[in-house]
């Protein structure tokens, strides 16, 4: 415990000393402990050290741990952060606080059906492509404006701001990251509620500094705080 204890508080240290270099409240910034490939065992020592929200990429694996003997019913914020397929939607409705990956219409189509038939109201983002590469998933920034009016309609589901996953040059990352910050800008100009939009989610373990300069408001680590993952 004392090893991912030791971890958390190194990166909320330095979420503190770039919040301080930017004039940021480092409340503001929401760290997403991402446990993808570890053991429960692992997100429950987080979870000691005062650590709620926990980030996840494969929808058997949430599923799994948030079933565990560890984990069960504990009050964990629980975010889904990798590509959500739609036909995987139905696993994750009602089991996130938030889901962080929603890259086409019809996965917000399919999350809104899936939120009425569980009266529910599911919160989400939409990840753009902000680098253009063809490898990445997310909607380009012409295509997230334009469909946008789409994703304030759907009942049941609440669009909350924006995703992305930057270039790993760095100073490309910077320039991804303001082009996300501006087109949170662009959709609050258009949306029908724009106090819902608050949210950027950008930075990783390698850049959530630079990040955190351009307006995150969640940063997603791992690496930094439970280690190399393991496949």
């Amino acid at each position: 415990m004392e090893a991912i204890a030791h971890n958390l508080q190194l990166v909320h240290d330095q979420i503190r000393s770039v919040c301080k270099k930017t004039g940021r409240n480092p409340s503001g910034i929401r760290l997403i402990a991402v446990s993808k490939t570890k053991p429960a065992k692992l997100v429950k020592e987080a979870y000691e050290a005062g650590h709620l929200d926990i980030g996840e990429s494969y929808v058997q694996e949430l599923l799994a741990k948030q079933d565990s003997e560890e984990l069960s019913g504990l009050p964990i914020h629980w975010h889904f952060i990798g590509h959500l397929q739609s036909n995987k939607v139905k696993d994750v409705v009602g089991r996130v606080s938030l889901i962080h990956g929603i890259d086409k219409t019809g996965t917000a189509r399919e999350l809104s059906k899936r939120a009425l038939a569980k009266n529910v109201t599911a919160d989400y983002l939409v990840e753009v492509n902000t680098s253009g590469e063809s490898s990445k998933f997310g909607l380009s920034p012409d295509a997230l404006l334009s469909e946008a009016p789409l994703f304030f309609e759907l009942p049941n589901i609440r669009l909350r701001g924006l995703m992305t996953i930057a270039s790993p040059d760095r100073q490309k990352a910077r320039m991804e990251f303001r082009m996300l910050s501006e087109l949170l800008d662009k959709l609050k100009n258009i949306s029908p509620d724009p106090s819902l939009l608050c949210e950027l989610s950008m930075g990783m373990s390698q850049d959530y500094d630079i990040a955190i300069e351009e307006g995150a408001t969640m940063i997603r680590i791992g690496t930094a705080i439970f280690g190399s993952r393991q496949r």
